[in-house]
């Protein structure tokens, strides 16, 4: 064998060693690096802590302390990433895995200071006790509510199952107070509130939130539908659900695609925690043609099944931008009773993307976060190959401009005229209509213009905010005395025209009366089916749904609908667009 061959193999292999071990003594040397920094920091924090306690000027609650400080750390990851100290433990459990609870099924809120039934739940105590909206709650258990804040109120209302709390309510129009002995029971939410058929052959399902059960429940209410001969179509309804647990997001897909097709997978540092999901049952239904409705509430398990369904390319997808969450948490067992909630990957969609939106790794100077740079935001394709991007939520198939209220709306809203005139119109009407059929007359909308004499309700609108605006800049600019004549003027045929706003925004106002009064009739059932006739993107979900031309030449990606959510495109700008208004509005 030639020497010289021999001699370059043997320097190859020592390199090669020599390169491990080297390779292994950075990495231990790392590894060995960041746990001294984890145990160093630990004992300056305790030394910290104890030492704040023991010498500060005034006495210190040590849990209280403590607890900010945990707060204010994980707030600077993200705010998934939280502390649930004991005391807040059911309550967590009961927003984020079951909601259920023992009560009497009624929500309150505080008005001029007094407690007042602000819904009633179907089925539950309270609306089997004839508690009303609008009552006012003065008395739980001989104890006054005066004073008291609406959690103190609510916690004397919740109890065991089986026991008996008595409330003492005052009701307008009736003279003497009203004192209800109410059986607690098991206060339960539906993932699902409510499903039916929105048109003769077009079944909806509307899904609020992924907690237990929930996907047994939309199996469920596929299944009642299918029963119906005639319905062809189904509507799933994402819009304002921000997730929940994340194996019941994969099952509800699973309602609708082939065993084994893959739906989600998870991702981060600890490579253990690396998971695929997969179909793993039979599809209840893997052709019925699908409509996803989604806005910006739709988070988390919501773009999971909304990406998939996309990226499957199983349903059309209508709405808005979602809102771009695509952090995965999982939850741990601390000491003394107490859980910490912490990111630890990021789910991508079956073709890959991220849609997580906000990049918290990279936040500015003054702690703000921005959004994932478009320069950054790269190209999926979907199962038939349609284009889809990551860094931004999902986008929907076929965009739908959000309905936005007007200022008078708003203040309408806020300042109760709304809420009290159903009430009103509650006690004056012992029925309506079916919640499908129910419209007000344009003698009830008079009734409201009149009962709103003599209320307070102001409010300022945009144009108005603009006025004070060129207003303010004109005098910094010393403009303001040559312009003021035309400043008064236009003024006050702005004050003229908003006199008459109940009048220009009667189709909007309307619409909110009109829930709001079938709502004290029909309850959260008939609160959305009294909205359907109204609804935008139901009406484009049937539209579509009916077309079947239409409907595959979408899931094909024919002309229009190849790409989706392309960053620059107008459908991206209405995105952009609509977030701004909204935080605007707020």
């Amino acid at each position: 064998m030639n020497p010289i061959k021999n001699w370059k193999r043997s320097l190859r292999r020592y390199a090669l060693v020599v390169s491990v071990v080297a390779g292994s003594i950075i990495s231990l040397s790392f590894v060995e690096d960041y746990f001294f920094e984890v145990s160093k920091n630990l004992d300056i924090f305790t030394t910290l802590f104890r030492d704040v306690n023991v010498y500060y000027v005034d006495s210190i609650q040590p849990g209280d302390l403590m607890k900010k400080g945990i707060d204010a750390m994980l707030r600077s990851l993200d705010p998934y990433t939280v502390f649930i100290p004991e005391s807040e433990i059911e309550d967590y459990r009961m927003t984020h895995i079951s909601a259920e609870y023992g009560g009497i099924g009624a929500l309150v809120h505080e008005r001029n200071g007094e407690v007042e039934v602000s819904e009633v739940y179907e089925g539950f105590p309270a609306q089997k006790a004839d508690v009303r909206v609008g009552d006012i709650i003065t008395m739980v258990n001989g104890i006054t509510t005066k004073s008291r804040n609406v959690d103190d109120v609510t916690n004397f209302m919740k109890g065991q199952k089986g026991t008996t709390v008595t409330i003492t309510v005052r009701r307008e129009g009736v003279a003497e107070p009203l004192e209800k002995s109410i059986v607690r029971d098991e206060i339960k939410f539906k993932n699902v509130p409510y499903f039916g058929m929105v048109s003769p052959n077009t079944g909806y399902i509307k899904l609020t939130q992924f907690l237990e059960n929930s996907s047994d429940e939309v199996r469920s209410a596929l299944v009642t539908l299918k029963q119906n001969p005639e319905m062809k179509y189904v509507i799933l309804d994402l819009r304002g659900n921000g997730g929940g647990l994340l194996k019941e997001a994969v099952e509800i897909v699973n309602l609708f695609v082939d065993k084994g097709q893959k739906i989600v997978s998870q991702r981060g540092k600890v490579k253990e925690m690396n998971m695929e999901y997969f179909a793993g049952k039979t599809a209840v239904d893997r052709d019925i043609p699908l409509a996803v409705l989604v806005d910006r509430g739709s988070a988390s398990a919501s773009e999971i099944v909304t990406g998939a369904m996309q990226e499957l390319d199983r349903g059309v997808i209508i709405g808005q931008r979602t809102f771009g969450k695509g952090l995965v948490q999982q939850t741990y067992n601390l000491s003394y009773n107490t859980l910490l909630k912490v990111t630890i990957a990021k789910y991508y969609t079956p073709s890959g993307r991220c849609i997580q939106a906000l990049d918290y790794s990279h936040r500015n100077a003054d702690g703000s976060v921005e959004k994932v740079p478009d320069s950054l935001i790269s190209e999926f394709k979907t199962k038939d190959g349609r284009v889809v991007y990551d860094g931004s939520g999902i986008f929907p198939d076929l965009y739908t401009e959000p309905v936005h209220y007007s200022s008078l709306s708003q203040a309408l809203v806020r300042n109760y005229l709304i809420f009290d005139f159903a009430n009103q119109y509650f006690r004056n009407h012992s029925s309506i209509s079916s919640a499908k059929e129910f419209s007000l007359s344009p003698q009830d909308y008079n009734d409201f213009v009149n009962f709103l004499n003599g209320k307070k309700y102001d409010y300022t609108n945009k144009s108005e905010k603009a006025l004070e605006s060129f207003k303010d800049a004109a005098e910094k600019d010393q403009h303001f005395d040559a312009l003021e004549p035309e400043y008064n003027e236009l003024k006050k045929k702005m004050d003229d025209y908003k006199k008459q706003d109940i009048r220009n925004h009667d189709d909007e106002v309307r619409r909110i009366l009109e829930n709001e009064i079938v709502s004290r009739y029909y309850y959260q059932k008939g609160r959305l089916e009294a909205s359907f006739k109204y609804d935008v993107e139901v009406k484009k979900a049937l539209d579509v749904l009916s077309d079947a031309t239409k409907y595959a030449s979408i899931l094909r990606g024919d002309g229009p609908y190849k790409v989706i959510g392309k960053p620059g495109s107008e459908m991206q700008a209405k995105a952009a667009s609509d977030a701004a208004f909204d935080e605007d509005d707020n």
